[in-house]
Protein backbone atom coordinates (compact mmCIF):
# COMPACT_ATOMS: atom_id res chain seq x y z
CA UNK A 1 0.00 0.00 0.00
CA UNK A 2 1.02 3.28 -0.51
CA UNK A 3 2.40 5.89 1.77
CA UNK A 4 0.30 8.72 2.02
CA UNK A 5 2.94 10.89 3.51
CA UNK A 6 5.80 12.54 1.34
CA UNK A 7 9.61 12.14 2.63
CA UNK A 8 11.01 15.63 2.70
CA UNK A 9 13.56 17.25 -0.10
CA UNK A 10 16.10 17.14 3.16
CA UNK A 11 15.74 13.49 2.76
CA UNK A 12 17.67 13.44 -0.54
CA UNK A 13 21.29 14.20 -1.74
CA UNK A 14 20.72 16.16 -4.96
CA UNK A 15 23.28 18.02 -6.78
CA UNK A 16 22.02 21.02 -6.51
CA UNK A 17 23.69 23.25 -8.40
CA UNK A 18 24.68 20.78 -11.03
CA UNK A 19 20.80 19.97 -11.68
CA UNK A 20 20.12 23.45 -11.82
CA UNK A 21 22.95 24.34 -14.33
CA UNK A 22 21.77 21.07 -16.47
CA UNK A 23 24.69 18.85 -15.90
CA UNK A 24 22.59 15.54 -15.81
CA UNK A 25 20.10 16.94 -18.60
CA UNK A 26 20.18 15.62 -22.20
CA UNK A 27 21.78 19.11 -23.54
CA UNK A 28 18.33 20.05 -25.68
CA UNK A 29 16.58 20.19 -22.65
CA UNK A 30 19.29 23.21 -21.53
CA UNK A 31 18.74 24.87 -24.82
CA UNK A 32 15.08 24.76 -24.85
CA UNK A 33 15.50 26.31 -21.39
CA UNK A 34 17.27 28.69 -22.70
CA UNK A 35 15.50 29.57 -25.60
CA UNK A 36 12.15 30.27 -24.23
CA UNK A 37 14.33 32.36 -21.32
CA UNK A 38 15.56 34.66 -23.94
CA UNK A 39 12.31 35.11 -25.81
CA UNK A 40 10.10 35.69 -21.96
CA UNK A 41 7.70 32.69 -22.78
CA UNK A 42 5.03 33.81 -21.34
CA UNK A 43 2.64 31.00 -21.94
CA UNK A 44 1.48 28.20 -19.64
CA UNK A 45 1.98 24.64 -19.80
CA UNK A 46 0.54 21.24 -18.64
CA UNK A 47 3.42 18.33 -18.58
CA UNK A 48 1.82 15.04 -18.23
CA UNK A 49 3.98 11.71 -17.15
CA UNK A 50 3.30 8.39 -17.70
CA UNK A 51 4.74 4.54 -18.58
CA UNK A 52 3.46 1.87 -20.36
CA UNK A 53 3.02 -1.27 -17.98
CA UNK A 54 0.90 -2.31 -14.84
CA UNK A 55 3.79 -1.35 -11.87
CA UNK A 56 4.42 -0.19 -8.60
CA UNK A 57 4.73 3.42 -8.83
CA UNK A 58 8.04 4.90 -7.50
CA UNK A 59 10.36 7.92 -6.87
CA UNK A 60 7.59 10.55 -6.79
CA UNK A 61 8.75 11.74 -3.73
CA UNK A 62 12.20 11.72 -4.79
CA UNK A 63 11.14 13.60 -8.46
CA UNK A 64 8.94 16.10 -6.44
CA UNK A 65 12.37 17.31 -4.53
CA UNK A 66 13.73 17.77 -7.64
CA UNK A 67 11.54 19.88 -9.31
CA UNK A 68 11.06 21.80 -6.04
CA UNK A 69 14.59 22.69 -5.32
CA UNK A 70 16.06 22.82 -8.99
CA UNK A 71 12.96 24.88 -10.63
CA UNK A 72 13.93 28.51 -11.50
CA UNK A 73 16.28 30.31 -13.47
CA UNK A 74 19.25 32.50 -12.85
CA UNK A 75 18.86 36.16 -12.44
CA UNK A 76 22.34 36.35 -14.76
CA UNK A 77 22.70 33.19 -16.93
CA UNK A 78 25.88 33.69 -18.21
CA UNK A 79 27.40 35.10 -14.75
CA UNK A 80 25.73 31.90 -13.44
CA UNK A 81 27.68 29.28 -16.29
CA UNK A 82 30.93 31.31 -15.07
CA UNK A 83 30.48 30.35 -11.76
CA UNK A 84 29.55 26.84 -12.48
CA UNK A 85 32.36 26.05 -14.23
CA UNK A 86 34.84 27.37 -11.67
CA UNK A 87 32.55 25.22 -8.98
CA UNK A 88 33.64 22.09 -10.92
CA UNK A 89 36.79 22.68 -11.21
CA UNK A 90 37.27 23.95 -7.83
CA UNK A 91 35.80 20.02 -7.34
CA UNK A 92 38.03 19.00 -9.15
CA UNK A 93 40.94 20.69 -7.49
CA UNK A 94 39.98 18.77 -4.23
CA UNK A 95 39.42 15.60 -5.45
CA UNK A 96 43.48 15.87 -6.68
CA UNK A 97 44.61 17.61 -3.40
CA UNK A 98 43.08 15.28 -1.06
CA UNK A 99 43.77 11.87 -3.07
CA UNK A 100 46.97 12.53 -4.74
CA UNK A 101 48.82 15.25 -3.63
CA UNK A 102 47.10 14.88 -0.21
CA UNK A 103 47.64 18.27 0.37
CA UNK A 104 45.11 18.39 3.28
CA UNK A 105 45.24 22.32 3.97
CA UNK A 106 45.01 23.24 0.58
CA UNK A 107 42.08 21.21 0.31
CA UNK A 108 40.73 22.97 2.97
CA UNK A 109 40.93 26.30 1.67
CA UNK A 110 39.91 25.32 -1.46
CA UNK A 111 36.73 23.53 -0.16
CA UNK A 112 35.82 26.55 1.44
CA UNK A 113 35.84 27.87 -2.05
CA UNK A 114 33.69 26.07 -4.17
CA UNK A 115 31.45 26.05 -1.28
CA UNK A 116 31.59 29.87 -1.51
CA UNK A 117 30.76 29.51 -5.23
CA UNK A 118 27.63 27.17 -4.35
CA UNK A 119 26.34 29.47 -2.03
CA UNK A 120 27.01 32.90 -4.52
CA UNK A 121 24.87 30.22 -7.59
CA UNK A 122 22.53 29.78 -4.60
CA UNK A 123 22.18 33.81 -4.25
CA UNK A 124 21.82 34.85 -8.06
CA UNK A 125 18.93 31.44 -8.46
CA UNK A 126 15.34 32.61 -8.69
CA UNK A 127 13.52 30.04 -6.97
CA UNK A 128 10.04 29.19 -9.21
CA UNK A 129 8.99 26.02 -7.63
CA UNK A 130 6.11 28.13 -5.67
CA UNK A 131 4.77 29.08 -9.11
CA UNK A 132 4.45 25.26 -10.16
CA UNK A 133 1.30 23.25 -9.69
CA UNK A 134 2.54 19.70 -9.44
CA UNK A 135 -0.29 17.10 -8.74
CA UNK A 136 1.13 13.11 -8.41
CA UNK A 137 0.01 9.89 -7.50
CA UNK A 138 2.62 8.09 -4.24
CA UNK A 139 5.04 5.68 -4.09
CA UNK A 140 3.81 2.16 -3.96
CA UNK A 141 0.26 2.91 -5.67
CA UNK A 142 -0.42 0.72 -8.35
CA UNK A 143 -0.11 2.02 -11.85
CA UNK A 144 -1.62 1.05 -15.36
CA UNK A 145 0.08 1.65 -18.74
CA UNK A 146 -1.02 5.16 -20.23
CA UNK A 147 -1.96 6.49 -16.89
CA UNK A 148 -1.08 9.84 -15.62
CA UNK A 149 1.26 9.64 -12.40
CA UNK A 150 2.03 13.19 -12.22
CA UNK A 151 1.41 16.32 -13.72
CA UNK A 152 3.45 20.08 -13.87
CA UNK A 153 2.25 23.07 -14.47
CA UNK A 154 3.84 26.34 -14.99
CA UNK A 155 6.62 28.21 -17.24
CA UNK A 156 8.33 25.76 -19.36
CA UNK A 157 11.36 27.49 -19.19
CA UNK A 158 11.17 27.07 -15.45
CA UNK A 159 11.56 23.14 -15.37
CA UNK A 160 12.69 22.18 -18.94
CA UNK A 161 16.12 21.03 -18.04
CA UNK A 162 14.45 18.50 -15.28
CA UNK A 163 12.77 16.52 -17.48
CA UNK A 164 15.88 14.23 -17.79
CA UNK A 165 16.25 14.13 -14.16
CA UNK A 166 12.43 13.30 -12.48
CA UNK A 167 11.72 11.07 -15.69
CA UNK A 168 14.70 8.79 -15.10
CA UNK A 169 14.40 8.38 -11.15
CA UNK A 170 10.93 7.28 -11.95
CA UNK A 171 12.20 4.97 -14.51
CA UNK A 172 14.32 3.45 -11.67
CA UNK A 173 12.55 3.71 -9.03
CA UNK A 174 9.61 1.77 -10.59
CA UNK A 175 11.28 -0.28 -12.01
CA UNK A 176 13.01 -1.91 -8.87
CA UNK A 177 10.01 -0.94 -6.60
CA UNK A 178 7.64 -3.44 -9.62
CA UNK A 179 10.56 -6.34 -9.69
CA UNK A 180 10.20 -6.39 -5.83
CA UNK A 181 6.69 -7.00 -5.77
CA UNK A 182 6.32 -9.29 -8.58
CA UNK A 183 8.61 -11.46 -6.34
CA UNK A 184 7.18 -10.78 -3.06
CA UNK A 185 3.77 -11.92 -4.30
CA UNK A 186 4.54 -15.48 -4.72
CA UNK A 187 6.65 -15.81 -1.89
CA UNK A 188 3.78 -16.64 0.44
CA UNK A 189 4.64 -14.36 3.01
CA UNK A 190 8.25 -15.66 3.38
CA UNK A 191 10.78 -13.01 3.82
CA UNK A 192 12.45 -11.19 0.33
CA UNK A 193 16.28 -9.63 1.28
CA UNK A 194 17.21 -7.52 -1.07
CA UNK A 195 21.18 -8.42 -1.98
CA UNK A 196 21.58 -6.33 -5.59
CA UNK A 197 24.20 -4.33 -3.90
CA UNK A 198 27.33 -5.71 -6.06
CA UNK A 199 25.22 -6.11 -9.29
CA UNK A 200 25.10 -2.17 -10.16
CA UNK A 201 27.34 1.23 -9.49
CA UNK A 202 27.36 1.66 -5.91
CA UNK A 203 25.69 5.01 -6.09
CA UNK A 204 22.29 3.22 -6.93
CA UNK A 205 22.55 1.91 -3.62
CA UNK A 206 20.29 4.57 -2.02
CA UNK A 207 17.58 4.65 -4.16
CA UNK A 208 17.19 0.63 -5.00
CA UNK A 209 16.95 0.30 -1.28
CA UNK A 210 14.17 2.78 -1.09
CA UNK A 211 12.21 1.50 -3.69
CA UNK A 212 12.86 -1.92 -2.95
CA UNK A 213 11.09 -1.22 0.80
CA UNK A 214 8.47 -0.01 -0.87
CA UNK A 215 8.45 -3.27 -3.03
CA UNK A 216 7.88 -5.08 0.37
CA UNK A 217 11.61 -6.33 1.05
CA UNK A 218 12.11 -7.29 4.26
CA UNK A 219 15.69 -6.30 4.67
CA UNK A 220 18.38 -5.29 2.59
CA UNK A 221 22.33 -5.59 2.54
CA UNK A 222 23.83 -1.82 2.90
CA UNK A 223 23.57 0.37 5.55
CA UNK A 224 22.67 2.97 2.96
CA UNK A 225 19.85 1.26 1.16
CA UNK A 226 17.73 1.61 4.51
CA UNK A 227 19.04 5.60 4.69
CA UNK A 228 15.69 7.18 3.46
CA UNK A 229 14.10 4.71 5.81
CA UNK A 230 16.24 4.92 9.04
CA UNK A 231 17.14 1.10 8.49
CA UNK A 232 20.30 -0.84 8.88
CA UNK A 233 21.69 -3.36 6.51
CA UNK A 234 21.56 -6.90 6.88
CA UNK A 235 23.68 -9.74 6.61
CA UNK A 236 26.31 -12.52 8.26
CA UNK A 237 29.24 -14.06 7.00
CA UNK A 238 30.26 -14.09 3.33
CA UNK A 239 32.35 -16.87 1.50
CA UNK A 240 35.55 -14.23 1.78
CA UNK A 241 35.51 -14.80 5.45
CA UNK A 242 34.98 -18.37 5.59
CA UNK A 243 38.17 -18.77 3.07
CA UNK A 244 39.62 -16.34 5.84
CA UNK A 245 39.73 -19.07 8.13
CA UNK A 246 40.61 -21.72 5.66
CA UNK A 247 37.83 -22.95 4.67
CA UNK A 248 36.56 -23.69 8.09
CA UNK A 249 33.06 -22.76 7.93
CA UNK A 250 32.30 -23.70 11.42
CA UNK A 251 35.36 -21.66 12.94
CA UNK A 252 34.34 -18.50 10.88
CA UNK A 253 30.81 -18.82 11.88
CA UNK A 254 32.10 -18.97 15.44
CA UNK A 255 33.93 -15.90 15.25
CA UNK A 256 30.76 -13.91 14.02
CA UNK A 257 28.32 -15.10 16.55
CA UNK A 258 31.32 -13.97 19.38
CA UNK A 259 32.02 -10.80 17.81
CA UNK A 260 28.50 -9.72 17.02
CA UNK A 261 26.38 -11.90 19.73
CA UNK A 262 23.24 -9.16 18.93
CA UNK A 263 23.02 -9.92 15.32
CA UNK A 264 20.92 -13.45 14.63
CA UNK A 265 23.91 -15.56 13.11
CA UNK A 266 23.22 -17.52 9.62
CA UNK A 267 25.73 -19.68 8.61
CA UNK A 268 26.97 -19.60 4.95
CA UNK A 269 27.27 -23.59 4.09
CA UNK A 270 27.90 -24.16 0.58
CA UNK A 271 31.58 -23.29 0.88
CA UNK A 272 32.89 -27.00 0.98
CA UNK A 273 29.77 -28.06 -1.71
CA UNK A 274 28.34 -30.27 0.89
CA UNK A 275 25.65 -27.96 2.17
CA UNK A 276 24.11 -31.51 4.69
CA UNK A 277 27.26 -32.11 6.31
CA UNK A 278 28.06 -27.93 6.90
CA UNK A 279 24.93 -27.53 8.06
CA UNK A 280 24.82 -30.24 10.81
CA UNK A 281 28.30 -29.21 11.76
CA UNK A 282 27.48 -25.66 12.29
CA UNK A 283 24.59 -26.26 14.06
CA UNK A 284 26.05 -29.52 16.52
CA UNK A 285 29.01 -27.40 17.17
CA UNK A 286 26.81 -23.86 18.55
CA UNK A 287 24.73 -26.57 20.44
CA UNK A 288 27.77 -27.71 22.59
CA UNK A 289 28.85 -23.99 22.94
CA UNK A 290 25.39 -23.17 24.31
CA UNK A 291 24.78 -20.61 21.52
CA UNK A 292 21.90 -19.84 18.87
CA UNK A 293 22.00 -20.34 15.31
CA UNK A 294 19.48 -18.43 13.67
CA UNK A 295 19.86 -19.89 10.55
CA UNK A 296 21.98 -21.33 7.52
CA UNK A 297 22.25 -20.11 3.99
CA UNK A 298 22.21 -22.08 0.81
CA UNK A 299 24.26 -20.32 -2.33
CA UNK A 300 25.32 -23.04 -3.87
CA UNK A 301 26.50 -22.30 -7.48
CA UNK A 302 24.67 -22.68 -10.66
CA UNK A 303 27.59 -24.82 -12.10
CA UNK A 304 28.23 -27.10 -8.81
CA UNK A 305 25.83 -30.30 -7.92
CA UNK A 306 25.96 -30.50 -4.13
CA UNK A 307 27.42 -33.16 -2.47
CA UNK A 308 24.61 -34.85 -0.64
CA UNK A 309 23.03 -35.05 -4.20
CA UNK A 310 25.81 -36.88 -5.80
CA UNK A 311 25.86 -39.26 -2.32
CA UNK A 312 22.13 -40.12 -2.27
CA UNK A 313 22.11 -40.69 -6.40
CA UNK A 314 19.02 -37.96 -6.30
CA UNK A 315 19.63 -36.82 -10.27
CA UNK A 316 16.01 -37.27 -11.68
CA UNK A 317 13.86 -34.50 -13.86
CA UNK A 318 15.19 -31.77 -11.44
CA UNK A 319 17.81 -29.51 -12.58
CA UNK A 320 20.83 -31.10 -10.03
CA UNK A 321 22.93 -28.17 -9.97
CA UNK A 322 23.08 -24.64 -7.55
CA UNK A 323 20.19 -24.49 -4.78
CA UNK A 324 17.36 -27.17 -5.50
CA UNK A 325 14.17 -28.11 -3.85
CA UNK A 326 16.31 -31.41 -3.07
CA UNK A 327 19.46 -29.83 -1.66
CA UNK A 328 17.03 -27.97 0.77
CA UNK A 329 14.82 -30.91 1.77
CA UNK A 330 18.06 -32.95 2.75
CA UNK A 331 19.70 -30.07 5.10
CA UNK A 332 16.06 -29.65 6.90
CA UNK A 333 15.67 -33.54 7.32
CA UNK A 334 19.24 -33.82 8.67
CA UNK A 335 18.71 -30.66 10.63
CA UNK A 336 15.33 -32.12 12.11
CA UNK A 337 16.75 -35.57 13.08
CA UNK A 338 19.40 -34.28 14.90
CA UNK A 339 17.53 -31.71 17.20
CA UNK A 340 17.84 -28.82 15.27
CA UNK A 341 14.13 -27.92 14.26
CA UNK A 342 14.90 -24.69 15.07
CA UNK A 343 17.20 -23.31 12.34
CA UNK A 344 15.56 -21.67 9.55
CA UNK A 345 16.89 -22.12 5.77
CA UNK A 346 17.51 -19.25 3.58
CA UNK A 347 18.36 -19.91 -0.09
CA UNK A 348 20.20 -17.41 -2.23
CA UNK A 349 21.84 -17.59 -5.56
CA UNK A 350 19.91 -16.80 -9.47
CA UNK A 351 16.22 -16.96 -7.18
CA UNK A 352 14.00 -14.62 -9.45
CA UNK A 353 10.35 -14.98 -9.66
CA UNK A 354 9.89 -18.13 -11.52
CA UNK A 355 12.35 -19.97 -9.44
CA UNK A 356 10.82 -18.67 -6.23
CA UNK A 357 7.05 -19.82 -7.53
CA UNK A 358 8.59 -23.37 -8.02
CA UNK A 359 9.71 -23.49 -4.47
CA UNK A 360 6.78 -22.50 -3.73
CA UNK A 361 4.11 -24.65 -5.64
CA UNK A 362 6.52 -27.65 -4.35
CA UNK A 363 6.12 -26.23 -0.94
CA UNK A 364 10.16 -26.19 -0.29
CA UNK A 365 11.15 -26.02 3.33
CA UNK A 366 13.34 -22.47 3.20
CA UNK A 367 12.40 -19.86 5.39
CA UNK A 368 13.42 -16.67 3.64
CA UNK A 369 14.49 -15.74 -0.05
CA UNK A 370 17.71 -13.75 -1.15
CA UNK A 371 17.54 -11.75 -4.45
CA UNK A 372 19.97 -9.97 -6.38
CA UNK A 373 20.35 -9.43 -9.92
CA UNK A 374 17.12 -10.53 -11.07
CA UNK A 375 15.96 -7.58 -8.83
CA UNK A 376 17.73 -4.81 -10.98
CA UNK A 377 16.78 -6.42 -14.47
CA UNK A 378 13.95 -4.93 -17.14
CA UNK A 379 12.72 -1.63 -18.49
CA UNK A 380 10.46 0.88 -16.95
CA UNK A 381 10.38 3.84 -19.06
CA UNK A 382 7.98 6.95 -18.68
CA UNK A 383 7.65 9.76 -20.69
CA UNK A 384 6.74 13.46 -20.53
CA UNK A 385 4.51 15.33 -23.24
CA UNK A 386 3.22 18.89 -23.05
CA UNK A 387 -0.50 18.21 -23.33
CA UNK A 388 -2.17 21.80 -22.81
CA UNK A 389 -0.50 25.27 -23.34
CA UNK A 390 -2.90 28.52 -21.97
CA UNK A 391 -5.81 26.14 -21.79
CA UNK A 392 -5.89 24.50 -25.16
CA UNK A 393 -4.66 21.10 -26.63
CA UNK A 394 -1.10 21.32 -27.39
CA UNK A 395 0.56 17.72 -27.48
CA UNK A 396 2.11 15.77 -30.43
CA UNK A 397 0.23 13.85 -32.31
CA UNK A 398 -0.68 10.08 -30.87
CA UNK A 399 -0.83 11.82 -27.30
CA UNK A 400 -3.50 13.81 -25.87
CA UNK A 401 -4.70 14.91 -21.97
CA UNK A 402 -5.26 11.95 -20.19
CA UNK A 403 -6.88 13.57 -16.17
CA UNK A 404 -6.60 11.51 -13.70
CA UNK A 405 -8.79 11.50 -10.42
CA UNK A 406 -6.39 9.68 -8.47
CA UNK A 407 -3.33 12.32 -8.85
CA UNK A 408 -2.92 14.43 -5.80
CA UNK A 409 -1.76 18.33 -5.43
CA UNK A 410 1.41 18.39 -4.25
CA UNK A 411 2.04 21.05 -1.48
Amino acid sequence: MANRERLSPTVFDIPIAKIRRGYYSAVYFSREKRILEKRNHAKMVLMQVFQKKNAILCGTDEAIAVLKLASGEYRDPERAYKLFDRYVEKQREVRKLRIVEKNYNKTELVTREMLNLEIELDRIWEDKSAELGISSLYDGDRITPWETVMTIGGLPQHFAHLESVYLGILARRTLVATNVASVVAVANGKPILFFADRFDHYENQTGDGYAATVGGVSGVATDIMGEWWGKKGMGTIPHALIACFGGDTVEATLAFAREFPEVPCISLVDFQNDCVKTSLEVADRFKAEGLTLYGVRLDTSETMVDESIIRNGQFGQEKPTGVTPTLVENVRRVLDRNGHDNVKIGVSGGFNRAKIELFEDRKVAVDFYGCGSSLLKGEGDFTADIVIMDGKPASKKGRWFRPNPRLERVS
